[in-house]
């Protein structure tokens, strides 16, 4: 992976040309010594210009985009807003950042915490309120898990309201690891070779999605949510749920990283790195092609030969 240009983290050489203000400082960054403020510096460059790297490589943001990132309260979305924010206070084309969140009516849920959070660090956002947690818990069998339904629902929501309000991108939160796992249970339990493309134009031809996390490892993020103390506001729907089929590869892939360290990073590389030729989709490759494929190769190698 090449290393970013065009979003390159800010210097103090390089003034800003957003003044908004950056997430306030925690109580725990405020709190370290010189070594921890250190190791927090690398974690945040290593993340900027992991997120860099993803938006270069895959035309993620473009001049005058509008991007809409969905935040959901957990510390992916989090940490999406917040490293999307350090960028663009330096990137050398204009974009503008809103901040979406999906109230579902979960019972319990604290509203206050999103707004109060996004109101001090000065970024436009939206609560958009629609009761999907009623509709998914009666349309869902008893034992079933809610994960299909509910995400179906939040994605309709989300994207129809990208539209409202002018978005041009639509900004989610998922890393390597999600990837990865979603490339496990699409192999185990849906018979298909696939996962989370870092950019993806929706069904309808609506929105285009992107997730700039793509590089990101999710253990950066949950220390670099952890250090800027996010308000993390966990989900009572989903997370909830026994025997969830992405917790069993989740940990699948935990045992392999921790036996094997640097088998997750070898299996993302994979999922970048396809040959068609070599995998068994007759969409994807003309195996049927191959004899006469075969008849051009050999036609032009007599005819080389020839011309010695």
């Amino acid at each position: 992976m090449q290393d970013a240009v065009i979003f390159d983290p800010p210097t103090s050489a390089s003034p800003s040309r957003d003044a908004s203000p950056a997430e306030p400082a925690s109580s725990t960054l405020e709190a370290m010594d010189a070594r921890g403020k250190r190791e927090f510096n690398k974690l945040q460059k290593r993340l900027r210009r992991q997120v860099g790297n993803a938006i270069i490589d895959y035309g993620m943001i473009h001049e005058g985009d509008r991007v809409m990132v969905c935040l959901s309260g957990g510390k992916d979305s989090y940490t999406l807003l917040s490293i999307l924010r350090s960028l663009q206070r330096n990137a050398p084309i204009d974009f503008s950042l809103v901040a979406v969140n999906l109230d579902q009516k979960q019972p319990g849920f604290p509203e206050h915490v999103l707004p109060e959070y996004l109101a001090s660090i000065g970024v436009e956002y939206h609560i958009l309120e629609r009761d999907t947690y009623s509709v998914v818990k009666e349309k869902t069998p008893e034992g079933k898990t809610t994960c299909a339904l509910c995400s179906r629902l939040r994605r309709g929501s989300l994207y129809g309201f990208a539209e409202e309000i002018g978005a041009t991108k639509v900004a989610l939160g998922h890393h390597r690891e999600d990837i990865l796992e979603t490339l496990f249970l699409n192999l185990f339990f849906g018979g298909s070779l696939k996962a989370m493309p870092p950019k993806l134009l929706s069904d309808d031809g609506r929105n285009i999605l992107i997730r700039p996390l793509a590089y990101c490892r999710e253990a950066d993020i949950a220390e670099y949510a952890r250090l800027m103390e996010f308000p993390i506001i966990p989900c009572n729907l989903c997370g909830s749920q026994p025997n969830l089929q992405r917790q069993v590869v989740k940990e699948m892939l935990a045992e392999w990283e921790k036996k094997h360290p640097g088998r997750l990073e070898s299996m993302f590389k994979a999922v970048t790195n396809v040959a068609p030729s070599q995998l068994a989709d007759r969409e994807l490759f003309d195996f049927a092609g191959l004899e006469e494929k075969q008849q051009q190769l050999l036609a032009n190698r007599i005819d080389i030969l020839n011309e010695r």
